[in-house]
């Protein structure tokens, strides 16, 4: 499951790092918007196999920060 920017936004903290175990709810990052701190929550349960920014990276909307595997996900060829 890929996890994306809902806006422009600069990273201002990065959270779980790949190889995390995390839940539905879970923070993975926050980002800063017009003086606003937002925290990108994971949606579901699995394991984060890769995060895509660091901090004080600017995100455009839609842009992949993380992706998360879940139990559902199968092996690919």
């Amino acid at each position: 499951m890929e996890v994306r920017a809902e806006m422009v936004a600069s990273v201002c903290q990065v959270v779980a790092a790949a190889g995390d175990s995390v839940a539905d709810g879970d923070v993975l990052v926050v980002l800063e918007s017009m003086k606003m701190e937002i925290p990108v929550l994971v949606e579901g349960a699995g394991t984060v196999t890769a995060v895509l920014v660091t901090e004080g990276d600017v995100v455009q909307e839609g842009d992949v920060i993380a992706v998360i595997g879940t139990a559902g996900d199968r092996a690919r060829p």
